[in-house]
């Protein structure tokens, strides 16, 4: 979390998700029940060092590394939190004061702190003692989140142990130097603190659940519970009806995770960005964002098969999903809803993800260094994310530089018509020509302005993003507008 961010929440004060601790001889229960509250609600994040009203009084410098490892220890320690759990807190230092931040995840289980559940009531964290409520707020988790899904005959050794050594290297390279509790856990005690393996307080069943076996689940295991489960990675940049290189992946998720990275390497070419004194492969920020995201909040019980697809201008992904509402996601009406915490609690203890909502503002930071053009992100039952690809754009520049072509090979283009330049001055772009693609979907819109691009693509027997494609070609040559909003406006043809 930078400056500007964190100064943004103080003027916006305490709510349901933001609480402010003093903290100023050290860390007291208060914030250990408010990490209660968060777990069994929506999540939040915690700030210690700064009074309610917003006044920042930080906390002692040379505590602050003691304050970050007892904090680890107390929501480690199971006579304290049941179940435990496990965060990573981040010393910020702010106008010169320290100041520990900890986001905390919401959880797939309901948790106590000293043997006392609380819930968060606005920014309030309350006690719940009520048996109906409690037995509500098991329920509310058992229905949303389909990962905690029990298979009591999934046994031991029907998991990818030898992952395990790996794993918690990687989790203790991801802790800022903190000793990561996994690395003194037997496998069982790893499993079990991680979550994925759990009792059905509904039937009462214990074992492994959904989590644990797309984690680490042998192939045979996967295929058998989840029989549908694939990723599909494609490249289509010549042949576009069909693929260039294609790799279907029905491995574990850890696994699925390296596979897609280097199907990304592979395709997609790498773009260095300095940012401070550091060199970052804006290539590998991308690609890691979009796959950790579908990855992570796919819904693995629909039969959706997922895609992680490079073509010669966008990379998309798109999986199945379960939608609170359909809409156009961006940075300011970004409202983090995680659909599997489990696994995604899994994948930042390893490095492989950050906080809820920080692959979206990455994605729209870092796209534009990478091809000049903001992302796209479509919540729906099938949940898409449009990265644009402009291999000729330089961020250094601001400009693009001239390609062989930036339309895919496979598109015939008429033989009255020249090849399309893309170097014309600007104001000229109407004199590009028009392709036979291009002249259908204008004919298309000149009958019926009000239609969607969907029915536009069904009328046309076209792909969806092909036609996207070609209507961006047209709206850059200005031969087309859109006016209004995507559900009740129109097209004007130029």
């Amino acid at each position: 979390m930078d400056a500007a961010e964190f100064k943004t929440l103080l003027k916006i004060g305490e709510t349901i998700a933001v609480e402010f601790k003093r903290c100023g001889n050290g860390i007291e229960h208060d914030v250990y029940e408010t990490v209660c509250s968060f777990l069994n609600r929506f999540g939040g994040d915690i700030f210690m060092g700064v009074l309610d009203d917003g006044t920042v009084l930080g906390v002692p410098e040379k505590a602050a590394v003691d304050m970050v490892k007892n904090f680890i220890s107390c929501i480690g320690n199971p006579v304290l939190f049941s179940p435990t759990f496990y965060l990573t807190p981040e010393i910020l230092e702010y106008e010169g004061k320290m100041i520990i931040h900890v986001h905390v995840p919401p959880s797939a289980e309901v948790h106590s702190y000293k043997k006392v559940i609380y819930d968060r009531v606005d920014d309030a964290d309350v006690k719940v003692t009520s048996t109906s409520a409690i037995a509500q707020m098991y329920i509310r988790k058992q229905e949303i989140f389909t990962e905690r899904k029990i298979y009591p005959y999934v046994a031991l050794e029907d998991l990818r142990l030898d992952l395990l050594p790996k794993l918690r290297i990687m989790a203790t390279n991801n802790g800022n130097g903190h000793e990561h509790p996994w690395g003194i856990m037997s496998d069982q005690d790893l499993l079990k603190s991680s979550r994925l393996y759990g009792t059905d307080r509904v039937t009462g069943a214990q074992g492994y659940n959904l989590a644990a076996v797309m984690l680490l689940g042998k192939d045979d295991v996967i295929s058998d519970i989840a029989p549908a489960y694939v990723t599909d990675a494609l490249l289509r940049k010549v042949n576009t009806d069909r693929y260039d290189d294609r790799e279907i992946i029905r491995t574990n998720l850890v696994e699925s995770y390296e596979q897609l990275m280097e199907f990304g390497r592979k395709h997609l070419l790498d773009k260095f960005f300095l940012e401070g004194d550091q060199r970052k492969s804006l290539r590998n920020i991308l690609t890691r964002e979009i796959i950790a995201n579908t990855l992570i909040h796919r819904e693995y019980t629909s039969s959706y098969q997922a895609k992680f697809v490079i073509e010669q201008e966008q990379i998309y992904v798109e999986n199945a999903n379960r939608a609170l509402h359909n809409v156009a996601i961006t940075p300011d009406n970004l409202e983090p809803q995680p659909k599997n915490p489990i696994i995604a609690a899994f994948f930042r203890s390893i490095g492989y993800a950050d906080q809820l909502g920080s692959g979206v503002r990455n994605l729209f930071k870092y796209s534009k260094y990478y091809s000049g053009k903001s992302p796209e992100f479509i919540e729906g039952d099938v949940f898409r994310i449009i990265v644009p690809l402009n291999d000729g754009y330089s961020y250094d520049t601001g400009a693009t530089r001239p390609t062989q072509s930036t339309r895919p090979t496979q598109v015939a283009i008429p033989s009255r018509y020249p090849i399309e330049s893309e170097s014309l001055p600007a104001g000229r772009e109407s004199e590009l020509p028009v392709s036979e693609q291009e002249e259908a979907i204008l004919a298309v819109i000149e009958k019926d302005p009000g239609i969607s691009q969907r029915l536009m693509a069904d009328a046309l027997g076209m792909n969806f993003n092909t036609l996207k494609y070609y209507i961006r070609k047209l709206q850059e040559k200005g031969k087309l507008e859109r006016h209004g909003t995507s559900q009740k406006g129109y097209w004007m043809i130029k």
